[in-house]
């Protein structure tokens, strides 16, 4: 009997670490910089079990990198890259609130835009 308790024990224990297949699969995506094909993994498994905080861990992982990808690209001008990366960073709040990168980046764009005096984009 504890030998059956100690196995199943292992079992359920290997499948809450194996994780959501879809993050994984995502998360190789966001690594090649595929950044809308994991959103196209990550939002309906999202919007199907909104309450899966690895989901929305992965969700707010997915559009901080996104937004970084535009903001520390040298490639692009100031006028192209700030207002997505801003995008993004907003994003990241709506599946994490408390995100401190997100939100330091948030009001590092915001001083920028407003040191230019520009409105801030919404």
């Amino acid at each position: 009997m504890f030998q059956r308790t100690l196995v199943c024990s292992f079992f359920v224990t290997a499948l809450l670490l194996a994780g959501n297949p879809k993050v994984t699969e995502a998360q190789a995506k966001v690594k090649a910089g595929k950044f809308e094909e994991a959103f196209a993994l990550l939002d309906p498994a999202y919007k199907a079990n909104p309450k899966d905080a690895e989901l929305s861990k992965a969700l707010a992982e997915t559009h901080l990198k996104y937004g970084d990808s535009f903001m520390y690209n040298e490639a692009l001008p100031p006028r192209q890259k700030y207002r997505p990366a801003l995008k993004q960073y907003r994003e990241v709040l709506t599946f994490d609130p408390k995100n401190k990168d997100a939100q330091d980046k948030i009001k590092l764009i915001e001083g920028i835009y407003k040191q230019m005096g520009m409105p801030i984009p919404q």
